[in-house]
């Protein structure tokens, strides 16, 4: 007999799922609009192009709040899609990046989307017995107090 699926028998599978239908549902709604190879996490990095124009890697990911390994991988990837290009730097060292040309085109319905995803996350948590953002402040602290790859050792 073959072992359980983990997710299947998983506590955080259904939040990990849950996360992963609403990406899918974003991400559905570039497929009906004809645009392919934009994934959900490039999203906020291009609005954030669009908005200050080329920045380097280390910039999108202190903007953004990620790890600058996180956010190298994200660009690499966006820059393979086609999505963003090397920027002029005049010092040569920093290596920033900018939209393409294509990019900027599509940008506006980003920005709608974002605006779209925004206003579905406050219409649903109106709709739960308790805000689902005053759950993830709470274990954003719970966290800031012990981290979760702390939490995650002492369970490896």
């Amino acid at each position: 007999m073959p072992p359980p699926d983990l997710l299947d028998s998983s506590y955080y599978g259904p939040l990990f799922r849950l996360l992963s239908d609403m990406d899918a549902d974003i991400a559905g709604l570039y497929a009906e609009a004809g645009i392919e190879g934009v994934r959900t996490r490039f999203v906020g990095p291009m609005i954030e192009l669009s908005r200050s124009g080329p920045l380097t890697i280390k910039e999108i990911a202190e903007r953004r709040a990620v790890s600058h390994s996180a956010m190298s991988q994200t660009v690499a990837a966006m820059r393979k899609a086609g999505w963003v290009e090397p920027a002029e730097d005049t010092d040569g060292r920093k290596r920033p990046v900018r939209l393409t040309a294509r990019a900027r085109e599509i940008v506006p319905f980003l920005q709608a989307e974002w605006r779209a995803t925004e206003a579905t996350v406050r219409a649903l948590d109106a709709e739960l017995p308790y805000p689902i953002m005053s759950v993830v402040a709470d274990i954003r602290a719970a966290l800031s107090a012990r981290p979760f790859a702390q939490r995650l050792r002492e369970h490896l």
